[in-house]
């Protein structure tokens, strides 16, 4: 049987590495506006682009995508601090959401390609 890597967990992890960017590049507004102090700032900012950096390994294990679901919804909160975000975030949360639609919709057509494909050889 041919494994294939799921096309679910290459979109969500591609959209996640790109939204680890843009939180660094929201975390360097959120510093030069001085929203909080520079620690706080910096502190929170790396940490979250750093679990979404992380966070493409637990995809396709159980609760993988809902974490990267919680993960649209605290971009989208992002907002109440610098209100850009909500505009990003939510743009951000249509491609999530496209992107678990449309891998989930491959990867069911792979499956029952390949199943057709097995039985055609018997």
């Amino acid at each position: 049987m041919n494994r294939t890597r799921s096309t679910q967990r290459t979109l969500g992890s591609i959209l996640l590495i790109f939204e680890a960017f843009v939180v660094f590049f929201a975390t360097l507004v959120a510093f030069g506006l001085e929203l909080a102090p520079a620690e706080w700032v910096w502190g929170i900012g790396i940490t979250i682009s750093l679990i979404m950096i992380i966070s493409p390994a637990i995809l396709g294990k159980p609760g993988g995508y809902i974490f990267g679901s919680l993960l649209q919804v605290l971009l989208i909160v992002s907002g109440f601090w610098i209100w850009g975000m909500f505009f990003v975030g939510t743009l951000f949360a249509g491609l999530w959401i496209w992107m678990m639609i449309a891998g989930r919709t491959v990867d069911k057509a792979r499956e029952n390609y390949f199943k057709q494909m097995e039985e055609g050889e018997s």
